[in-house]
């Protein structure tokens, strides 16, 4: 386990990752040393992690803001390290994947990953990603700050701005910040079709086309939680929030 500072000459003007801590979970000593000098070139506090119990007792005294976790791991698996991390504290999590398998998407963000990238990738993009789920925790805590009046009800579906709470038929569901913030994006213009890209460019800050694939395995986790007929895909296209008809 390693913690590490980019160092800053005083000035006014840091880098935008400064101040910011990343814990970076892989037993993969190579790609560890590529993250972790990436991301403290921009300016971030690293620490790392090689194995999942790990990860836990490092997420649990060193606060950190931001979770960059494989799934397999020594101990237990990644999986299972989001849970924990994420039932002691509401972590942004980035998961990590060898293998290009839905499944394992869909199921890590079922366990409170906001966002995922396979293997490889570029540490660029890796980079991009991070400075995205950190401004989403900012917009949310601005947002709790500074709530709207209301709740938007559309027929059995509530969304609660203030309290970024969704309801079904008057129960709670429990949404990662990246769905509840793809939800009301597609809520803010009901029945309207929004693109996969236009998605990415207002959710993620990601105008890439190659991250489509992460919108539509969000729009499948989104799907399972407030159910299936209430997102309609447009095939080719992107997708929209169904609404009762008046």
């Amino acid at each position: 386990m390693e913690q590490t500072q980019t160092s800053h000459n005083g000035s006014a003007t840091a880098t935008p990752g400064a101040q910011r801590r990343v814990l970076v979970v892989e037993d993969d000593a190579t790609i560890v040393d590529a993250i972790a000098t990436r991301l403290r070139a921009e300016g971030f506090l690293v620490q790392t992690a090689g194995d999942g119990p790990a990860a836990v007792d490092t997420a649990e005294a060193w606060q950190p803001d931001l979770l960059i976790l494989d799934i397999m791991l020594p101990g237990f698996d990644g999986l299972e390290v989001c849970r924990r991390v994420q039932a002691a504290r509401p972590v942004p999590v980035l998961m990590l994947t060898a293998r290009d398998d839905e499944t394992d998407m869909l199921v890590g963000l079922g366990v409170g990953a906001d966002d995922y990238m396979t293997k490889p990738f570029s540490m660029r993009e890796l980079a991009a990603r991070v400075h995205v789920l950190l401004r989403r925790v900012e917009r949310a805590a601005l947002a709790a700050a500074t709530p709207r009046s209301g709740i938007l009800r559309l027929g059995e579906l509530e969304i609660d701005h203030a309290q970024r709470r969704v309801r079904v038929r008057s129960e709670d569901v429990h949404l990662t910040p990246t769905e509840f913030d793809l939800l009301v994006c597609l809520a803010n213009t009901p029945r309207a079709v929004l693109s996969r890209e236009q998605l990415l460019a207002e959710v993620w800050d990601w105008a890439d086309a190659s991250g489509t694939r992460t919108v539509d395995s969000h729009i499948k986790a989104l799907r399972r939680k407030i159910g299936a007929e209430r997102i309609r895909t447009v095939h080719g296209v992107g997708y929209a929030l169904e609404t009762p008809t008046p």
